[in-house]
């Protein structure tokens, strides 16, 4: 399986080639968007590929979602109710000032996140922008991608797991926050907090479909809690194809 990444520096290469093909107009516009590839094909879609779809998580709904923001506040809230009970008033102020620069610090992470992330969907392959301290840059080929799950989260806002056949490359610790929670073993790359989140899940359906005989592809989006068999969203001709395959 090839899933690849790169660091963000481009290798240097002393051999003679052909000049490369100049790259489509909205190709070098995303070098103005997110973190830059400078041009470097692992990084930057390239004149044979049509560009479906880019964008970058929201930054608020990442900072709740994944920087857990809302969970932390939360969390110090309540040792500042439980020591006003008690009578300890330096206590809560204390936890109050500590909460606040809790949450402070996760939203400013949450913020750096999502200002060095660029997603780009390509007809041939998903390239994720990423790396807050190291930028790096993931190439996820459609052909291996076989499933999905969309998590609705608001607003039309959403986050869509992706589910790889073959060896996983991927580590966890790479990937994040750009990975579903409490995958391991197994990561899987995830588009975080993205608006429009249903459309994006039909647009990469309808292009993994081109790349992949149907019952070993992402043909239907699975949300969810939904029952066996019932999906929101389904792409292809055969709703239950997917399901069949697993089996």
């Amino acid at each position: 399986m090839d899933l690849s990444t790169k660091p963000a520096t481009p290798p240097v290469d002393t051999a003679h080639h052909e000049p490369a093909s100049p790259l489509s107009r909205e190709a070098q516009e995303l070098e103005t968007q997110g973190p830059r590839a400078l041009g470097d094909p692992m990084g930057t879609p390239q004149p044979q590929e049509d560009i479906l779809w880019k964008g970058r998580p929201d930054r608020a709904l990442l900072a709740r979602t994944a920087f857990h923001t809302h969970k932390v506040g939360l969390y110090f809230a309540i040792l500042v109710a439980i020591s006003a009970v008690l009578g300890n008033v330096t206590t809560a102020i204390v936890c109050a000032g500590l909460g606040v620069l809790a949450v402070a610090i996760l939203y400013g992470l949450a913020a750096i996140s999502a200002r060095t992330t660029l997603y780009i969907l390509t007809d041939t392959r998903l390239i994720l922008r990423i790396g807050m301290a190291i930028e790096t840059r993931i190439n996820v080929p459609l052909k291996h991608v076989t499933s999905a799950n969309l998590r609705e989260r608001g607003n039309g806002f959403g986050d869509i797991a992706l589910i790889l056949a073959g060896d996983r490359l991927l580590g966890y610790a790479l990937l994040w926050p750009h990975a579903r929670p409490w995958r391991f073993a197994s990561p899987e790359p995830m588009l975080r907090s993205v608006p429009d989140a249903k459309a994006l899940a039909a647009t990469l359906a309808q292009a993994c479909a081109k790349h992949a005989p149907l019952d070993q592809n992402l043909i239907q989006i699975n949300e969810p809690g939904s029952p066996r068999g019932h999906t929101g969203s389904n792409t292809g001709p055969d709703a239950g194809a997917l399901e069949r395959a697993r089996a």
